[in-house]
């Protein structure tokens, strides 16, 4: 008789638990996984892919403005913001469906339920108990929002992606990715934006020259931009919401986007009763290979804020099914990974910034080229291009590579594989460029900008 009702029990069906699900069953485990929301979780459903689909579509208001520099009239544009959200909502579903397929074509019985946590091989889903060897949590994260007077008028990007109009006139607080995002997706969709900050620059945590010209750019797009301001209070007025900003100057606008940082999904998860390690913001603490403090129970993704991407997500829930059930141990490596940031101009980096550099390496050499992309020397736009190497001096490998510009993630995912395979700027130097393209600039670079921890 068999002594558990699943090998593998998962809790989140997002996309790190959705791929150690596959991964574990292909392994030959028995595996179960629940989801209280919908299959795919937050960057299938309400995150990276409906937040690239309107970042796409806000790109179409400067494309129009560019084709006359290139002879092109094409009238005057309409725009419809239900139509927009109706074809995002359409692939959405079809998303959903190819994630239940996978599940059920792997063998992996889902339970459309919540689940919890009861012990280190029980689990509570709706009103039934079911036992598992191993269990996962992959629960995500949630956005986090301040507590001040009438937060509760505000809006987080999960219901952005369902406002049943597009608002005209539109707070972002926060500047980080999301924030910066969401700023260029209504800029360019055609609302008055206000972002507000607390910092000096956006996207902290990136490097300095990616901030200083990401902050630039945004602001040339008619992003009004609060830097080192705070909102103290918004209430309900009868022409929209009315916030009262730090040194007592009030704003007046139609919709409040918090995008001020995310935290683990973990409430009511019954972790710590569990005996899981969890820190004060809810982090589930786990080691390389993603065991928690409690023997049986494992976590990936963003429930862990290790590396909060999906990408990351999926590799740390494929690792797991292999180091637990495939028989391969596979710790879990998050050096050089890539990341971008699809703002308005988009980032792409991998490796260390400038700043951390200095910390962890010591001698470094910086590369820096600042130039007008080539379509704009007949569109008229006023825009910059950015792009970085930062060498490590002494072995001459590239350990940091940073991109402003239009398709830059597209570019630092191919790069990425340079960096992450060790590669030395010399090896840069001898790789002959595309021309004309953004990217030969990285190949092309030859006298260093600065460099830092000399005598």
């Amino acid at each position: 008789m068999k002594k558990y009702d699943f090998d593998l029990f998962v809790i989140g069906a997002g996309s790190g638990g959705v791929r150690a699900a596959r991964i574990a069953a292909g392994h030959g485990a028995s595996v179960g996984i629940c989801e209280e929301s919908r299959v795919g979780g937050t960057c299938v459903i309400r995150g990276c892919v409906p937040k690239k689909l309107l970042v796409y579509a806000s790109h179409f208001a400067e494309d129009f403005e560019d084709a006359r520099g290139f002879g092109w009239d094409v009238g005057t544009p309409r725009f419809s913001w239900p139509d927009l959200i109706g074809a995002k909502d359409r692939e959405i579903n079809r998303l959903n469906q190819i994630y239940l397929g996978l599940l059920s074509d792997a063998g992996v019985r889902l339970y459309q339920e919540r689940g919890e946590c009861v012990d280190s091989h029980h689990i509570r889903v709706g009103d039934q108990t079911i036992s598992a060897e191993y269990i996962l949590i992959a629960t995500g994260g949630r956005p986090w929002l301040p507590e001040i007077p009438g937060i509760e008028h505000a809006i987080s990007s999960n219901e952005a992606f369902d406002l049943e109009e597009l608002p005209s006139r539109v707070a972002i607080v926060g500047g980080g990715f999301i924030a910066c995002e969401f700023a260029g997706i209504f800029s360019g969709l055609g609302s008055s934006v206000t972002q507000i900050y607390r910092g000096d620059a956006v996207l902290r945590g990136f490097d300095h020259d990616v901030r200083r010209v990401v902050t630039a750019e945004m602001i040339k797009k008619g992003i009004d931009l609060r830097l080192e301001m705070q909102v103290e209070s918004i209430r309900q007025t009868g022409n929209g919401l009315e916030l009262s900003l730090q040194g007592g100057e009030a704003l007046e606008v139609d919709q409040v986007l918090y995008a001020t940082g995310r935290v683990p999904n973990v409430r009511g998860l019954g972790l710590r009763d569990a005996g899981l390690e969890v820190r004060a913001d809810g982090r589930v603490v786990v080691d390389e290979l993603s065991q928690s403090s409690v023997e049986h129970i494992y976590a990936v993704g963003d429930v862990t804020s290790r590396v909060n991407l999906t990408p990351v997500a999926i590799y740390e829930g494929h690792a797991f099914a292999d180091s637990v059930f495939g028989g391969q141990l596979r710790p879990v490596n998050h050096e050089f990974g890539p990341s971008a940031v699809f703002s308005q101009p988009p980032v792409g980096s991998v490796g260390y910034s400038e700043e951390d550099a200095v910390n962890h390496i010591g001698v470094i050499d910086v590369y820096l080229s600042e130039f007008r992309p080539m379509k704009h020397t007949l569109s008229g736009r006023d825009e910059t291009a950015m792009m970085k190497l930062i060498v490590d001096h002494e072995s001459q490998k590239v350990v940091g590579l940073h991109i402003v510009g239009t398709d830059a993630p597209e570019i630092v995912q191919g790069f990425a594989v340079a960096v992450k395979s060790g590669l030395t700027k010399q090896q840069f130097d001898t790789t002959i460029g595309i021309h004309p393209t953004a990217a030969e600039e990285l190949v092309t670079m030859r006298n260093p900008a600065r460099s830092h921890g000399r005598d």
